[in-house]
């Protein structure tokens, strides 16, 4: 999710306040921080600490990593995949070939950006396989199929 790029953490935090609805004293008392000193926030006059950014996202209920990103404390990143998740959540592998799995995953996807980056064309995504999609290539004792 590409956050949208403004000119300070104040005027982000303003434009998030603006959109809930909520005035500057309701978001300064359910973030537990002084009206006047986010209103110097939204104006750029202070620059709040990872803490207050993590109270102010918790009265504007958004995510407290979108206003790290936003102050640039940490480096925007890209959400986990669905096959990241289900990867990780499997428990009828070891922890060792959980990351080996990740670690195939994440190469073939920084090679298919790197081709990007330069222009060229990386494959084109595969549809999802299914076991009948396979055509008789595989075997339940080969490939652990049902």
């Amino acid at each position: 999710m590409e956050l949208p790029k403004v000119g300070s953490i104040g005027e982000y935090i303003r434009e998030q306040r603006t959109q809930a609805k909520i005035s500057l004293r309701q978001l300064a008392a359910q973030a537990g921080v002084s009206f006047p000193y986010l209103s110097q926030v939204e104006r750029g006059v202070r620059k709040p600490s990872a803490e207050i950014l993590n109270q102010i996202a918790k009265g504007l209920r958004i995510s407290s990593q979108a206003l790290y990103v936003q102050a640039g404390l940490i480096d925007e990143r890209e959400p986990d995949s669905d096959v990241l998740a289900a990867i990780r959540a499997d428990i009828t592998i070891t922890g060792r070939q959980r990351q080996v799995l990740v670690d195939i995953y994440e190469s073939f996807r920084k090679e298919n950006k790197a081709a990007e980056k330069e222009g060229a064309q990386p494959t084109q995504p595969a549809e999802p396989l299914d076991a009948a999609s396979l055509n008789g290539h595989a075997t339940s004792e080969g490939y652990n199929l049902p």
